[in-house]
């Protein structure tokens, strides 16, 4: 597929975009910072500029594709690029940067005709990571039904780019699909965070005890980018285990007293629920702190 990848520059997409590639896809790298690998194309976008954008989707992706007897379209949009978290720069800058941006993308991709969009959504949206003071979720695991009525800026600007989303899949019936991603993890982080994880679960309480392998979402866009004909549809995305060391009725007895628990938990399962990613679009995570640390109870 030829594949315009906003973002591909930032934590997330500098191991996604080249994942891409190497399943055989053309991808084209749209940010303000070039990644730089030799299998991704850099084009420098400022995604809040609307005429940017539909120029960026409308136009060549290589010097190659002078040689063709026509110019060629992009198949799909992944829209990773935001300002990625708050604190990072004003509440109103990071709100306005993330709405407008997805906007500019979600108008530009359908009005042209590309067939599919998949963006990135956040854990955040869910009100428990950046809340001021303890937020716990109405029940546990979290699934994609569980009401999303965050307080801040980065959180709100998720949410509502789920709404825009939505808005132009009914407009126009192109397969719109977004991706509720827990905390992205490298692998050169676990040696480096998680045994302060295994220590202390409490450190991860904000993030559901969850964490989601940049490899395995990488997996996770190539499973959407495979499956056609959902419409519009919202994933969580995390790994099958938890970040932590306590079993999962340790997190319940110590967390989660009092939070609804919908139903049995196995003993590492993680409360970012991943059931419907994995039927609907094969999701199937391949990657665990438990390959790179010894887990502490063995």
């Amino acid at each position: 597929m030829r594949i315009l990848f906003t973002g591909g520059s930032g934590k997330a997409g500098k191991h996604v975009a080249p994942y891409l590639a190497e399943q055989g896809h053309q991808v084209t790298n749209a940010d303000l910072v070039p990644l730089g690998h030799p299998d991704v194309a850099d084009l420098r976008v400022d995604l809040t500029d609307t005429g940017e954008v539909y120029s960026a989707l409308a136009g060549l992706a290589t010097f190659d594709e002078l040689d063709l007897a026509e110019k060629p379209t992009y198949d799909a949009v992944v829209h990773f690029a935001a300002v990625p978290a708050i604190l990072l720069r004003p509440d109103s800058a990071t709100y306005a940067t993330n709405v407008l941006s997805t906007y500019n993308v979600l108008e530009a991709a359908t009005r042209l005709g590309i067939p599919k969009v998949i963006f990135a959504s956040s854990e955040t949206t869910y009100g428990v990571c950046f809340a001021q003071g303890e937020r716990r979720p109405l029940y546990v695991p979290v699934d994609e039904e569980h009401p999303t009525v965050p307080e801040d800026s980065y959180a709100m600007s998720k949410v509502a780019n789920e709404v825009t989303a939505r808005s132009f899949q009914a407009r126009t019936g192109a397969d719109v699909y977004g991706l509720r991603i827990n905390n992205v993890i490298e692998p050169h982080e676990y040696a480096e965070m998680f045994p302060a994880f295994l220590t202390d679960p409490a450190l991860r309480r904000r993030n559901i005890f969850a964490y989601i392998d940049v490899r395995d979402l990488g997996h996770m866009v190539q499973r959407c980018l495979e499956t056609d004909g959902l419409g519009y549809e919202v994933f969580n995305v995390a790994n099958p285990d938890m970040s932590v060391a306590a079993t999962s009725d340790e997190v319940i007895e110590r967390f989660y007293d009092g939070v609804a628990v919908r139903r049995e938990m196995g003993r590492d399962e993680t409360f970012y629920a991943i059931d419907k990613a994995r039927e609907l679009v094969g999701f199937d995570p391949q990657h665990s702190w438990r390959d790179v640390l010894d887990d502490p109870r063995a």
